[in-house]
C-alpha cells in the first residue's frame, strides 16, 4: 500500500515537472500560437473568397439582374478593383416590390432585395419601405447573394448632395473617394 503511494507521488511529480518545464511551456505557446495564426488567415481567406465570389456572380447574373448583354462586361471594368458587395451608395432608379433599384456612385446599377429584418433609418427615425421614392439618395449595407444582388441589412437615407450650377443640368456632385464596404 505504501510502495503504491510512493509510485502515485513520484508519478504526480514527474507529471508537474513535465507540465511546468519551461521546454513545455515553450513549445505549447508556439504550437498555439501557430494555430491562433493559422485561424486569423483562413478567416480571411473566406473573407477574401466570398468578395471575389459576389464579384464573379454580379458579372455572370449581370443579364439577369438589368437585362445586359447574355456575356456580361468583363472587358469594361476600369480597373482590376472588386466590386462593392456589402453595400452600396447612390439614387433609387425603381422600386419593385422589395426590391431597389440603385445607380451607385460608379454609375452602375446594384439590385437591392429587403426583407422583413432589414432596418430602414432616415436620420435616428424609423422608416417603412413604402416611404421611399424614386431618387432618394441611400446608403445600404447588407450581404451578398449567390445571384449578385444586395440583401439589406440597413438601409440609411440621405439629403441629396449639394447642387454644383457650373455643370449641366444641375446634376449633384458625387465624389468618388467614398470608403468601401
Amino acid at each position: 500500500m505504501e510502495e503504491n503511494n510512493v509510485i502515485n507521488k513520484n508519478k504526480e511529480n514527474t507529471e508537474k515537472k513535465f507540465y511546468t518545464n519551461k521546454s513545455f511551456i515553450i513549445f505549447t505557446s508556439i504550437v498555439g500560437g501557430l494555430i491562433i495564426l493559422l485561424l486569423v488567415f483562413n478567416i480571411g481567406m473566406n473573407v477574401g473568397f466570398r468578395k471575389a465570389g459576389f464579384s464573379h456572380n454580379w458579372g455572370d447574373n449581370y443579364h439577369r439582374n438589368f437585362a445586359g448583354p447574355r456575356q456580361g462586361f468583363v472587358g469594361d471594368f476600369r480597373n482590376d478593383d472588386f466590386i462593392q458587395s456589402h453595400g452600396v451608395f447612390g439614387q433609387i432608379l425603381k422600386i419593385e416590390g422589395k426590391s431597389l433599384i440603385i445607380n451607385s456612385i460608379d454609375n452602375s446599377e446594384k439590385v437591392v432585395n429587403l426583407n422583413n429584418d432589414t432596418i430602414i433609418r432616415h436620420f435616428k427615425d424609423a422608416v417603412e419601405l413604402s416611404e421611399l421614392k424614386v431618387e432618394d439618395y441611400l446608403v445600404i449595407i447588407g450581404e451578398p447573394n449567390e445571384t449578385g444582388q444586395i440583401e439589406a441589412k440597413l438601409i440609411r437615407i440621405l439629403p441629396p448632395p449639394p447642387q454644383n450650377n457650373n455643370f449641366p443640368n444641375n446634376r449633384p456632385i458625387i465624389p468618388n473617394s467614398f470608403p468601401a464596404f
